[in-house]
């Protein structure tokens, strides 16, 4: 009977003594280093690079019609001249809200894939968490909850290789 229970106090005391397994990453060298986050971050800057082109042309077209419109004015009396000045005034404020609603419309879009790509990244490290047996993965870098790690308990470079690895462009 004193085997008995010396036994399950051994085993009492060994399962209490279970180590929780916990790593970390940092978060800035992840994202960085994450292709599908790398090919969004392209993919919006090419879409707000020819959205910066439009502008520009928009612009240069715009000003030729100003200077056309200022030589024509001048031959128009005072108040056909105000009245087209006008509608000139309101075509270069609908430009301009045209192209602010397409780059809020870029900045929305590219912050929604963004967001998918994060929501993403933090199922698949709960994934790699669970399959390799850890309590804990903590976040660290500049943004994170991790002051210091050891280099061994540092899961960045696998995660980023795990999360590549399962990226399909």
């Amino acid at each position: 009977m004193k085997k008995i229970l010396f036994t399950i106090s051994c085993l009492a005391v060994f399962v209490s003594c279970k180590q929780e397994k916990i790593g970390y990453v940092d978060n800035i060298k992840l994202m960085n280093e994450y292709q599908e986050k790398i090919d969004v971050e392209a993919k919006f800057k090419t879409k707000a690079d020819a959205l910066t082109k439009k502008r520009d042309s928009i612009s240069q077209a715009f000003q030729i019609e100003a200077q056309a419109f200022q030589a024509k004015a001048q031959k128009m009396s005072q108040q056909k001249a105000q009245e087209e000045y006008a509608a000139f005034q309101q075509k270069g404020q609908f430009m301009g809200q045209q192209l602010q609603q397409e780059d809020q419309q870029l900045q929305t879009e590219g912050q929604v894939e963004m967001d998918s790509v994060v929501k993403n990244v933090k199922a698949q490290i709960e994934a790699y968490g669970k399959a390799n047996g850890y309590s804990y993965i903590l976040g660290g870098g500049d943004g994170g909850s991790v002051l210091y790690g050891t280099e061994t308990n540092d899961l960045t470079s696998e995660i980023v290789k795990v999360l590549n690895d399962n990226y399909k462009k």
